[in-house]
Formats: C-alpha cells, structure tokens, sequence
C-alpha cells in the first residue's frame, strides 16, 4: 500500500483539491478530517467538522479515539487498497496519522501550493475567515447524514483526464462547521412542524392536518403528521405524495436531513 500527502495550512483548499488529486494520481481512498472516503462514498469516521469546539475538530482529526481509529482500519483492512491520500496541515500530522492507523510511512508530499495558484489559496481563505465554510470531499447526499441541520450547499466540478476524451464530474460539499466564528444555528422543532403541515396541506387531496410531531436526532428527524382527508381520490397514492411533499419542502427549507415521513389518515373530509 502507498501513501500519498496532500499538506498545507489550515482553509488553504486541500479538501477542496484532494478528489482532484486522488483522481490524477489514482489513488484509491482519501482520509481528511477523521472520515475516510471513497470516491463519492464515507465508508467510515466522524468528521472533525462536527465537533463542538476547535479543540475537538483537532482530536478527531488526529485519530485521538480508540474507537474511530478501530472502525477506520477495519474498513481499510477490508478494503486493501493500492493507496490512500491523507490530508493533514504538516508533515508531522500525516505521519502521526499514518502511523495511528498503521499505514506505511507517506511515499510522497504534495504541498497544496503546488497544486492552487496564489490567487486560488487567498481566495479559500478569505472564505474560510469572512463566511465560516468547509469543503468535504464528498457528495451532499453522503454529507447531509452527518451535518443534518447544519448549512450545506453542493459542489460540482469538471476534471479531465489523461485522455482528451475523458472528462469526469466530482462531486464535494461545501458546510459551515458548529465551531465557526460566526457563531452556531439551530432550528426549533416547532419550525420544523410548521413546514411540514403547511407542505402537506399542499398535497391534493389532504383536506387537514390535524397533529405534527417531530422527533430530532443526531442523523435528522422524523416527522408523524396526523390528517383528515378529501373522499374521492385513492388513499395510498394521496399519502405517499404527501410524504415526498413533507421530506422534500422541510429538507429544501432546512437542510435537515430527514429520516422519515409517517403520513396518517384519522378522518375523512366529504366536504
């Protein structure tokens, strides 16, 4: 197995840059702030950017729990990769990485100057300072699991291969971590029971909603709504719409990551 560096300062755009690179240099696995990835997949870890504090990003960065350093080499064991890309702010911390999740020793340092232009490294920094954001190498879909609630916005972009012909889409995360200087968001569940029986008094043929719950955890939430419907149309087909109308509408309006959709029929409206 060979392991590559990608390093360099704090909000300097390796996550950013690290698919791009995995991708160049046919790397299999990336590991960058606790989680480790594959292509467009978190197979295992905490992100650093779920921590509370900036202390606690640090600690979960560095591999400091028994536990994620236990489940991250299980699934490198399983998988047997070629090679990884381990992101880290120095020399020291990839090797300290490396050697906590007994990976051999980094074959080569790629220095995130070498990769961004000046310009390009201001830029993500004055964005990190000004707006508080966090790139994730990895789909919305996969991120939203873990930051439920939290701001998150989809990246996209375009890499072209060693081949003319061969163009590939890489998908990344952008997300404003609890520990931003711009403070930390929360969004009471009463919003979230607002949304939610307004999107399903939308829904054609719910004539009322007459109870929301939400449940909230740390993966989402889940949301039982109680309603009175409209006779006439089929039953099944005006619940499961206004399910998908209740999950689309709250995740659109809260980044929320919702687990579940329970849509009840208690009465019927001949009105």
């Amino acid at each position: 197995m060979e392991v590559y560096a990608l390093v360099g300062p704090a909000g300097t755009g390796k996550s950013h840059h690290a698919q791009l690179v995995a991708y160049e240099h046919n790397i299999d696995l990336i590991i960058d702030d606790g989680l480790l990835i594959k292509e467009s997949k978190i197979l295992a870890g905490q992100s650093a950017k779920r921590e509370e504090t900036k202390v606690g990003a640090a600690k979960r960065a560095l591999f400091t729990d028994a536990d994620h350093v236990y489940e991250v080499m299980a699934n490198i064991r399983r998988l047997d990769p070629t090679s990884i890309l381990v992101l880290g702010t120095s020399d020291e911390m990839v090797r300290h990485i490396a050697r906590v999740l007994e990976l051999p020793e980094p074959r080569e340092f790629i220095r995130i100057d070498q990769i961004a232009s000046p310009g390009d490294i201001r830029r993500a920094r004055r964005i990190r300072r000004e707006q508080g954001k966090h790139v994730i190498p990895a789909p919305t879909l996969e991120v939203k699991k873990t930051f439920s609630g939290y701001m998150i916005d989809p990246l996209r972009i375009f890499a072209r291969g060693r081949a003319r012909s061969e163009t590939r889409v890489i998908e990344k995360s952008v997300v404003r971590p609890t520990f931003s200087s711009l403070g930390r968001f929360t969004i009471e569940d009463v919003v979230v029971m607002t949304i939610a029986a307004k999107a399903c008094k939308q829904t054609k043929g719910i004539a009322k909603v007459t109870r929301v719950i939400v449940e909230t955890t740390h993966d989402g939430v889940i949301i039982d709504l109680e309603t009175s419907v409209q006779y006439g149309p089929r039953l099944e087909d005006v619940l499961r719409q206004a399910q998908r109308q209740v999950k689309e509408v709250v995740e659109y309006m809260t980044a929320l990551n919702v687990l579940e959709v329970n849509v009840v029929a208690r009465g019927l409206s001949v009105g």
